[in-house]
């Protein structure tokens, strides 16, 4: 029985990383099509990471062992995280370590290694793009455990997978501060994944550009593995939005059988389509945010997210009297 629930787990750290760049790519394709544009292929990420993987690394002679090995951490912790993030199922081992502050605390160690790596060359895009990156994650990520301690207090806990179980015992529970937590997260989301309204990340122009400005003296393989990391965290941020507000189809404590899986699988598939043909539309109706317009964006995902909870607690207390 062990070795069949590790052989679950690695399944779906290996269903993460192989589908993260078909998201990529398919959240392209519904902006293209949305903007009346030629879409690029649905596998086009797979061949530019092929393409990248196939080239000889070009490294400046002031890089340092943190320039080298940050890809590889960036990586390694994207796929930590996709290991505790309950995308199919929430009696897999890692996911017992799917706390929310252990999970943002990953995302916040791939950021500051990310960061240091930008400036470790010393250009001036490069440490401009880190210190962007930094602002964004400071006011991000207290929107977002606001976010995640809203959900979580509808079942009085700090794990995903108890959420799920939760949500799995009472389907009919309905709290309208779920939808203000929602918005936040979806406000979040964009944020943290250089997405529009605050980042473009179709764009190579250094004065505005916050991700790719750090990736700038990135080549080869390290840079095929710090565009897969970022696939991967979008993935792994919609998965965390899909466990909180939406979990249908992931399979539950208890539940066993391939069938379960494989439904979950297709309900995975499913939820991912729609989210990126949603996420396409928002980009295609929005228009790039000024740079110092980004803190008052932040600041509304952080007040919608407070909002969520004080609605919560005023009709716990109605409910109580």
């Amino acid at each position: 029985m062990r070795e069949i629930t590790l052989a679950r787990q690695l399944g779906e750290v290996a269903l993460a990383i192989a589908i993260a760049p078909l998201f990529t790519g398919w959240i392209a394709q519904c902006r293209a099509w949305m903007q009346n544009r030629s879409a690029p292929p649905l596998l086009q990420p797979y061949r530019m990471l092929r393409k990248l993987f196939q080239k000889d690394v070009a490294l400046a002679t002031e890089a340092s062992p943190l320039f080298r090995a940050t890809p590889y951490v960036l990586f390694g912790t994207m796929v930590l995280a996709a290991a505790i993030i309950p995308s199919l199922a929430t009696d897999l081992p890692f996911a017992q370590a799917a706390d929310a502050i252990a999970l943002i605390g990953l995302f916040a160690t791939a950021r500051v290694f990310q960061s240091l790596a930008a400036m470790d060359i010393g250009t001036a895009f490069g440490t401009m793009g880190a210190r962007r990156e930094m602002m964004v994650g400071f006011l991000a990520e207290p929107a977002l455990l606001m976010v995640m301690f809203n959900a979580f207090l509808l079942y009085g806990s700090t794990a995903l997978p108890s959420l799920v179980d939760g949500y799995a015992a009472h389907p009919a529970l309905i709290d309208p501060s779920v939808i203000f937590a929602a918005i936040a997260f979806l406000m979040v989301l964009l944020a943290e994944n250089a997405r529009i309204p605050i980042d473009n990340p179709a764009t190579h122009l250094e004065l505005t550009m916050i991700h790719e400005a750090m990736l700038l003296e990135y080549s080869a393989r390290h840079l095929a593995l710090m565009e897969w990391a970022s696939s991967l965290k979008l993935f792994n941020y919609a998965c965390v939005g899909f466990a909180l507000f939406f979990p249908w189809g992931i399979a539950t404590h208890g539940v066993d059988g391939t069938g379960t899986l494989l439904l979950a699988i297709v309900a995975l598939l499913g939820k991912l389509a729609v989210a990126g043909a949603v996420l396409a539309l928002i980009e295609s109706i929005s228009a790039k945010l000024r740079l110092f317009r980004a803190p008052e964006y932040l600041a509304i995902a952080f007040l919608l997210a407070v909002l969520g909870l004080l609605v919560h607690l005023l009709l716990g207390a109605n409910t109580h009297a």
